[in-house]
Parts: structure tokens; C-alpha cells; sequence
């Protein structure tokens, strides 16, 4: 067999990363899980990945054939953005979604057009380039519990909103790991610590929901995983402490976000003080880097985050204004 692309990474029961070239190196994932001679693809990038997909198939010496599944952890473009350019190279496979993501890729018509409004048309066209449409008949929706095997290998489903209600993880017996998408944060290798590992939570537009994201982290747990595979940015251990920061970061930034009054400069308070936030939880984790430094690394995120949690803020109170 071939050497495996300088993208791709190996890892152990099957799993390999590749990294899907979105945005910067070792950024944005997809996993090709390999059992038996069967395999399933979990997050698959953006439409300019697909080439990359298709290439580590090829190294591994599997065919287009052998693709059973193409599983999306959510539908934001850069985790099934390439779902259904995907789709059409993979003759067997079926499209394993989520059932409030399910008619976002059978008609990409409405996920297009809100990113085309958060990102401009621009962005839009350079990053994701223009959705696929899933055929219905090869869709498959999940339901909370669920159950799939790939060649016998079990792959179960656990509905997990707070970053997105179109969210579900996959535990993964045979590694004891989720792939858990966004809701178990984001991780970046540069951010280590003398610790290990560090994370952040996702929290961008548009259906950040704090209450059911802690309750997803905390559903998780539950399993004790050994590992969680994340699409930003690979396979994490040490899950406990990560978990721990997570959580404490969510309490932190929703009671200071609380705080923080409508109007034009709202956004950006919430960037310094989600910025502030994270530089503090890192000095705890033993990381020398300077505040300016966390703020230029985490610029994108920092944004995102205080986009996403302004519309929560948003919603939050016409919800009260509505039951006063």
C-alpha cells in the first residue's frame, strides 16, 4: 500500500483524519472510519475537501463501493458542506443526518442563503462553494438511540443540541470515543499547554442554547469515553479536564455575556470579554501566551462566538418580553 497523503493521519481501530484544507492546516476535519473493508465518512468538510475524501479512500486501497455511510455531525458547511458533492462520487452510501438537517441537504436552497447572510457571497463562494442537494431516497434521518453497524461494528446516535439543534454525536464502541462534531468544543494543537490539550466551546450563529449544551456535554460523560474526536481539531483524551473547561468557560461567558447591554458596541464587549475569558482559562492550564496573542489566535472564533451568543441574548429577551 501506498503512504498515506501528508493530510491524512492514521490512528488506531480503523480511524483516520484527514484534514479537509478549510480555512488553515489542521483546522477542520473529516474521519474515515475503516472496518472489515467497509467504511463511513463523519464530517466531510466543505466541497473543496471531496478531492482530498476521495484520496485517502484511494491510499487506503478502498473503493468508492466500499463507502457505506456519510455522516454529518450537523449541517454548518464546513462539517457536510461537501455532503453532497460527496454523495455523488460514492455509488453505495447512504447520507446519515440528523432529522432537523435532513431537508437542509436535500434542498440547500435556505442553508445557502443564511450563509450567504452571515458570511457574504464573496466568502461564501471562495470557502464552501455551492451545496449539492441530496437525493431523498438515499437519506437516512437518525433518531435519538439509534444504532448502525458498519460490518458489524456498532455506531450509535445521541441527539446533543446547544450548538445546533440539527446536532448528534457517535459513540463509537470499538474506540470508546465520540465523534462529537462542535459539542464538545474546539481544540487547536498550537493552544496546547504544559497541561495537555485545551478547548473552547463553539458557539456561533445561530442556535447556540446554553441550558442544552451543558446538558449535551454532560449526556457525553456519561459514557466515559476514552476520547473524543473533534472536527477542529482531531482526537482529544484527557476528557474530563476538557470537559471541565468547557463547562466553566460556558458558566463564565453566559453570566458575563448576561451582562453586557444591547446596543451598537455590544458585540464587541463580548469579543474582549470572551477574549478575557479565554486567556485566563489558558494561564490556569500553565500557557505563557500574552492576552494580544489570544486575541489575534482566536480572532475567527472569538467572533463567531460573540455573534452566536448575542442572538441568544436576542432571543433570550423577546422570550421574557413575550411571557411579561
Amino acid at each position: 500500500m501506498p503512504p498515506l497523503p501528508a493530510f491524512v493521519d492514521a490512528l488506531d481501530h480503523g480511524i483516520h483524519v484527514i484534514d479537509t484544507g478549510f480555512q488553515r492546516p489542521r483546522f477542520d476535519a473529516s474521519y474515515l472510519v475503516v472496518e472489515g473493508g467497509r467504511a463511513a465518512f463523519v464530517d466531510t468538510g466543505t466541497n473543496h475537501a471531496v478531492p482530498r475524501l476521495l484520496a485517502a479512500l484511494e491510499a487506503l486501497g478502498l473503493a468508492r463501493e466500499a463507502v457505506d455511510y456519510v455522516i454529518p455531525t450537523h449541517v454548518h458547511l464546513d462539517h457536510a458542506g461537501g455532503a453532497g458533492l460527496l454523495m455523488q462520487a460514492l455509488p453505495a452510501a447512504r447520507l446519515v443526518v440528523h432529522p432537523r438537517g435532513a431537508p437542509h441537504l436535500v434542498e440547500p436552497a435556505r442553508l445557502m442563503a443564511g450563509a450567504r447572510a452571515v458570511y457574504g457571497d464573496a466568502e461564501v463562494e471562495r470557502s464552501y462553494g455551492e451545496l449539492v442537494a441530496v437525493p431523498l431516497e438515499r437519506v437516512l434521518q437518525t433518531r435519538d438511540g439509534l444504532t448502525l453497524e458498519l460490518a458489524g461494528r456498532p455506531l450509535r446516535f445521541l441527539d446533543t443540541p446547544g450548538h445546533a439543534r440539527h446536532h448528534h454525536c457517535i459513540w463509537d464502541e470499538a474506540s470508546r470515543g465520540f465523534f462529537t462534531g462542535d459539542t464538545f468544543g474546539v481544540s487547536y494543537e498550537e493552544l496546547s499547554t504544559p497541561r495537555g490539550r485545551w478547548a473552547l466551546l463553539a458557539t456561533p450563529p445561530v442556535q447556540f442554547e446554553p441550558e442544552a449544551l451543558r446538558t449535551s456535554i454532560e449526556r457525553l460523560l456519561t459514557h466515559t469515553p476514552a476520547c473524543m474526536y473533534l472536527t477542529h481539531y482531531g482526537r482529544v483524551a484527557s476528557v474530563p479536564r476538557l470537559a471541565a473547561l468547557l463547562l466553566e468557560e460556558l458558566e463564565e461567558s453566559v453570566g458575563f455575556a448576561s451582562g453586557v447591554a444591547a446596543g451598537p458596541a455590544r458585540e464587541a464587549e463580548l469579543q474582549e470579554g470572551l477574549a478575557q475569558i479565554h486567556w485566563r482559562s489558558l494561564q490556569r492550564e500553565g500557557s505563557k501566551l500574552a492576552l494580544d496573542e489570544v486575541r489575534e489566535r482566536l480572532a475567527l472564533d472569538i467572533e463567531l462566538n460573540a455573534k452566536g451568543i448575542a442572538i441568544w441574548l436576542d432571543r433570550r429577551a423577546r422570550a421574557a418580553g413575550a411571557t411579561a
